[in-house]
């Protein structure tokens, strides 16, 4: 009878059937978006070992970065549901539009969970310690836009705790370097959020959800995104100084200044069409550009 009942479970039809649900719920959370926080971790992994990590230590940094993110957009998916099902922008998603249940969202965030927990485990006490404060910070994010307009910081925060987490996952303690990483994490990510709720500046308001744009205005909104990314670039020379590095490092740095002016020269208030190329696209550019001048930096000068 269990064989039978096996046989079942892996015909053709019930495998292609959970391979649909699962790349549902990856398209749900953007899994490539994964790339606006693990480069940033990455980097400060890199810096913490002055060069290549143990192996096993980046492949538990990685896996743990993956389930603290994606379960973090699902959560956030599944907490605002009932909202996205009312906005014209989101009704399409698989959640709001039935193609996936809660149910399997909620499965999918428990699995995200016990392997950034696991993850944390193998990495060491401290890391193991934290892991439960981190999960916390990550997925009350999703609800603070009931309550402030500020959300988009708490998000910034949600996403600054990565290199915080990394470094520790190195060297098993906080120092001062990764608290300026994410520092600049924080200011860069609530600057492009900011953007980004620029298209829902309306919706926001007729269903009681805050958000700079929605409190302020698009003009004044995009002007405080704008000083967010200034200081985001003050902090990144500082890091240029704390982390010991050089050159190579200060040329990204220019690439990444052209890169966050640009976002506000194409994202006007009386023009957001290209607004989700300035969240996603160009942000996603920085990330990599900042890891990757990084990581060349301090190769290139530690031979």
């Amino acid at each position: 009878m269990r064989e039978e009942q096996t046989q079942i479970l892996l015909t053709p039809w019930t495998l292609e059937r959970l391979w649909k649900r699962t790349a549902l719920i990856l398209d749900m959370v953007k899994f490539p978006h994964t790339i606006f926080a693990l480069p940033v971790a990455l980097m400060a992994t890199f810096l913490a070992a002055r060069g290549w990590p143990a192996w096993d230590k980046l492949g538990l940094i990685i896996l743990a970065m993956t389930g603290a993110r994606n379960g973090a957009m699902a959560f956030n998916r599944l907490a605002d549901t009932k909202y996205d099902v009312q906005n014209p922008r989101t009704c399409t998603r698989a959640l709001p539009a039935g193609k996936i249940s809660s149910l399997q969202v909620t499965i999918f965030i428990t699995i995200c969970s016990t392997l950034f927990i696991l993850s944390a485990y193998l990495l060491g006490p401290l890391p193991f310690a934290l892991s439960p404060v981190a999960l916390a910070v990550i997925y009350t994010y999703s609800y603070t836009k009931r309550f402030t307009s500020y959300s988009h910081l708490f998000l910034g925060l949600s996403l600054g705790i990565a290199p915080i987490g990394a470094w520790i996952g190195i060297r098993g303690r906080i120092e001062p370097l990764p608290l300026f990483i994410a520092l600049a994490t924080l200011l860069w990510v609530a600057g492009f959020d900011i953007i980004y709720s620029c298209l829902d500046a309306d919706f926001d308001h007729r269903v009681g959800l805050y958000s700079i744009p929605q409190r302020f205005g698009l003009r004044r909104a995009l002007q405080i995104s704008a000083v967010l990314y200034a200081l985001m670039f003050a902090v990144l020379v500082l890091i240029m100084y704390l982390g010991q590095l050089h050159i190579i490092y200060g040329f990204g740095l220019l690439v990444i200044g052209g890169l966050l002016i640009y976002q506000h020269i194409i994202v006007k208030p009386n023009d957001l069409s290209r607004a989700n190329l300035a969240f996603c696209t160009i942000n996603g550019i920085i990330s990599m550009v900042l890891f990757l001048f990084t990581v060349t930096d301090l190769f290139w000068f530690s031979v």
